[in-house]
């Protein structure tokens, strides 16, 4: 018997659940509520865990194709002097490989070009959901990965939803590489840069809400080099502002009933800190699928529960600790949080 599935949300999670479901013999649909497919954004980092989830899904060798190591990186004064190294060495030897960085539109498309590959696997844009009623009756699973203002959570009858933090992220990619890759941490404010691709850098600066692109260079100027260079040599046109929210409270649970699931941002949007909103979401995918095809059609209800028992409290963890990260590193409190930074080892 093959099951069917609707997956509400064509972004990373449900592009791999997607790709996942279909794996395991089920007929799979895909709605978008936006016109298109969306190719916007910029660096993604994938751990080592994720990378392995997604050669399960059949897409890893695609996505490392265009994707770039990333095995070094430091924390920094604004004036530039080191507080410490971030242990990247220490990642690549336990897992045997490094970690990746990936432009999110290369991403998108290698998950794009995995389902595409099946040729029966619908993406509907244009398809705004407001009622999963119709959707539980046509199908028999329901995947939420409409993102932090999620419809079908909506079904859950809990609290949680957005909530702001603060602070705003203003993101871009510099057209030269830097010399040097990690964050700058300064009062109130911090400032990124990772390699992205040949050629380029992929940069980020975490700064009080209600800044504009304008405000920008002022914050960080006297900062060290390459960082006034990148926001006074790009252009703010191609710059992409970015709420910093998390999902709260937590879920009590990322299933609902017996055939309803939520992944990725739907069930643990995280602050951007730890960099794990993409592995998040691409390990809950692969999770649930596997789950799906162990437990076929008929066992939805125990494959949700093992879904569930298997993410659920790993995820929100990460979102606890990127939260809580992002406190700390924006603190105003820079001689303390300084002084904790140097005992960092590595």
């Amino acid at each position: 018997m093959t099951g069917t599935a609707v997956v509400v949300g064509a972004g990373v999670g449900g592009l791999a659940a997607a790709i996942g479901l279909r794996r395991a013999g089920w007929r799979v649909t895909v709605l978008e509520r936006r016109a298109g497919i969306e190719r916007y954004g910029t660096a993604f980092a994938l751990h080592p865990a994720a990378q392995d989830a997604l050669d399960r899904l059949g897409v890893g060798e695609a996505v490392r194709r265009r994707a770039v190591p990333y095995r070094s990186a430091q924390i920094r004064t604004p004036g530039g002097r080191v507080l410490a190294r971030l242990p990247l060495d220490r990642v690549e030897k336990k897992a045997g490989k490094p970690e990746l960085l990936l432009s999110r539109p290369y991403l998108i498309d290698a998950l794009l070009a995995g389902l595409e590959a099946f040729g029966d696997v619908p993406v509907k844009a244009g398809e705004a959901v407001t009622d999963t009623t119709e959707l539980r009756a046509a199908h028999d699973l329901v995947v939420g990965a409409d993102g932090i203002r999620s419809v079908v959570r909506g079904d859950f009858g809990t609290a949680s939803g957005p909530r702001n933090i603060g602070s705003v992220a203003w993101i871009g990619i510099a057209d030269f590489e830097s010399g040097l890759h990690g964050e700058t941490w300064g009062r109130g404010r911090f400032f990124g840069l990772t390699p992205v691709e040949p050629g380029r850098t992929n940069w980020y600066a975490a700064v009080p809400e209600g800044t504009t692109a304008d405000d920008l260079p002022g914050l960080f100027e006297g900062w060290h080099d390459p960082v006034p260079r990148i926001l006074t040599g790009t252009d703010p046109a191609g710059w992409l502002r970015y709420e910093m929210r998390h999902l709260h409270p937590a879920l009590p649970s990322f299933v609902h009933g017996d055939r309803t699931a939520l992944i990725g941002d739907a069930a643990h949007a995280m602050t951007p800190n730890l960099g794990q909103g993409a592995c998040t979401a691409v390990l809950d995918a692969e999770a649930l699928a596997r789950a799906v095809a162990r437990h076929g059609v008929t066992g939805v209800p125990q494959a949700l529960r093992d879904y569930d028992r298997e993410r659920r409290r790993t995820a929100q963890r990460t979102a606890f600790a990127s939260r809580t990260l992002h406190r700390f590193v924006s603190t105003e409190r820079t001689a303390l949080r300084d002084g904790l930074a140097r005992l960092l080892p590595g």
